[in-house]
C-alpha cells in the first residue's frame, strides 16, 4: 500500500505507512521533522512506535549532522538467517534436545563465553578499530564492562570479546523455522551487545552536553545531535561503525556456533545459502533526493531494489524474507519487525503464562514469566505491516518458527 497518513506540522513532512500509530509516536515523528538538517522528509514504516527520543520505524535522512539517540544504543541491532538442506519431514519428533543444544552453545541475557570463543582472525581486526577509539574515549568501555565482569578475574577491556557470539536478552531471539516448502531455516535477531550500548550511551550524553553548551533548544532532549566539523563528529562516526561491524560480526558467530550445535542433534545438513545479514538499528551515508545524506534508520531495514531483507513476526508469527522494490519516498527502506502494541509492563500486567502457553502452542520455547513481556499479542500483526509495505518489498519466503530461544 501507498503513504496513508502524511504529518505536515514540521519543517519537513512525515509520511507515514499506516494508520496504526499511538498518538505520542505522532508527536516524536513531528518532533523530527522540526529540525532543520532534515532533508526532503521524514518516513516512518508501517511497524512504527513509540521509541526513546526518535521513532522505532523512523527513518531519518539528515544533512550535516546525526542524532546518537536515534540511532540508539544496540547500534547494528539486526537479523541473520541461513537455509539449510534439510526439510521438516527429517526433523525429530521432539525439539527439546535442539533447543537446549543451541541455549548450552549460545550465552543468552547477561552470560558471557567464559573464554575467547571467536577465533583470533574474528578479534584482531575489532581489537585495533577499538583501540583507537579507546586512545581518544577511554571511558567508553570500561565502567560498563567492569560492571559486567563483577567478580570474575576477566580483565574488564576483554568483556566484549567474551561478549562475540552472544544473544542477549529482551527481543533478541535464534529461531529454527520451516518455509512454505518445508525448508528449514536458522534465523537470529541481536546486535553489538554491552559494548554498543557503552558507545551509544556515551556520545548521546556527549551530544546533550553540547546541546547545553551551545544553548540549542529542541523539542525533545533525545534529538540532541553532532554536527560534521564540530567536537566529537568524527569520533562518532567511526565507533558507531565499529559498533556496527561489530554487531555483524556477532551474529556471524552466533550463527557458527547455532550451526554446530544442531549439527550434533538433527540429521547431516549444508548450508544452502545466507538470506542476508542486515542491520535495522543504525545509520549509513547515501544519496537521496540529489543530496549526501546520513540515513539513520531505527527500527527499519534498507530494501533497495532487489536486496534481500529479513522481517521477523513476534515468537509465535510468522517472519519473512523479502526482496526490495527500491522505494524512492521510502529512502529505500521497511519495516524491521512486527513492532510493539504493548509496553513490556503492559504485557506483563495484561497477560498470563497460560495466555503465552496458548499463543505459542507448537513452538519449543520457554513458556515462563521470564519472556513473558515478549508474548505475541504484545506485538503489532505482522501481516497487516507487511499488507501496508506491498509497495516497498516483494515476499520471497514465508517463515513459521518451531524453536524459539529467548534471552
Amino acid at each position: 500500500m501507498p503513504i496513508q497518513t502524511t504529518l505536515s506540522e514540521g519543517k519537513v513532512p512525515v509520511n507515514i505507512y499506516t494508520t496504526d500509530i499511538e498518538p505520542e509516536a505522532r508527536r516524536q515523528l513531528q518532533n523530527i521533522a522540526q529540525l532543520p538538517f532534515v532533508h526532503s522528509h521524514v518516513a516512518a514504516m508501517p511497524d512504527v512506535h513509540l521509541g526513546k527520543g526518535a521513532t522505532v520505524g523512523a527513518v531519518i535522512p539528515t544533512k550535516g549532522a546525526i542524532i546518537p539517540a536515534a540511532v540508539g544504543v544496540d547500534i547494528g541491532c539486526g537479523m541473520n538467517a541461513v537455509r539449510l538442506s534439510l526439510k521438516a519431514g527429517q526433523l525429530p519428533d521432539s525439539l527439546r534436545g535442539a533447543r537446549r543444544a543451541i541455549e548450552a552453545a549460545v550465552p543468552v541475557g547477561f552470560d558471557i563465553h567464559q573464554s575467547d570463543k571467536a577465533g583470533s582472525a574474528t578479534v584482531k581486526p575489532l581489537q585495533a578499530g577499538l583501540q583507537r577509539i579507546l586512545d581518544k574515549h577511554g571511558a567508553i568501555a570500561h565502567k560498563s564492562a567492569r560492571k559486567r565482569a563483577g567478580s570474575r578475574r576477566d580483565a574488564p577491556e576483554r568483556v566484549w570479546v567474551r561478549q562475540l557470539g552472544t544473544l542477549g536478552g529482551g527481543n533478541h531471539f535464534i529461531e529454527l523455522c520451516l518455509d512454505e516448502s518445508g525448508s528449514v531455516w536458522i534465523m537470529l535477531h541481536s546486535g553489538s551487545r554491552g559494548i554498543g550500548n557503552r558507545i551509544g550511551t556515551y556520545f548521546i550524553d556527549l551530544a546533550q552536553r553540547d546541546m547545553q553548551r551551545l544553548q540549542i533548544r529542541l523539542p525533545d532532549k533525545d534529538l540532541a545531535y553532532l554536527s560534521e566539523g564540530a567536537s566529537h563528529f568524527d569520533d562518532y562516526v567511526e565507533a558507531v561503525q565499529w559498533a556496527q561491524d561489530y554487531a555483524t560480526v556477532n551474529r556471524r558467530e552466533m550463527m557458527r556456533l547455532v550451526v554446530a550445535a544442531l549439527r550434533e542433534h538433527l540429521p547431516p545438513f549444508e548450508l544452502e545459502r545466507e538470506a542476508i545479514n542486515c542491520h535495522h538499528n543504525y545509520v549509513a551515508i547515501e544519496r537521496h533526493y540529489g543530496a549526501r545524506v546520513y540515513v539513520t534508520r531505527k527500527g527499519a531495514i534498507r530494501a533497495g531494489e532487489g536486496e534481500l531483507g529479513i522481517i521477523p513476526g513476534s515468537m509465535g508469527a510468522r517472519s519473512y524474507i523479502v526482496r526490495g522494490k527500491g522505494s524512492t519516498e521510502a529512502f529505500h527502506s521497511c519495516a524491521h519487525g512486527a513492532g510493539r502494541r504493548m509496553s513490556r509492563n503492559q504485557a506483563k500486567k495484561r497477560f498470563s503464562r497460560e495466555d503465552l502457553a496458548a499463543q505459542t502452542a507448537g513452538v519449543e520455547c520457554r513458556k515462563d514469566a521470564g519472556v513473558l513481556d515478549e508474548i505475541p499479542a504484545a506485538y503489532k500483526d505482522i501481516d497487516a505491516v507487511m499488507a501496508n509495505q506491498a509497495d516497498l518489498v516483494d515476499i520471497v519466503h514465508t517463515l513459521k518458527q518451531v524453536v524459539c530461544v529467548k534471552g
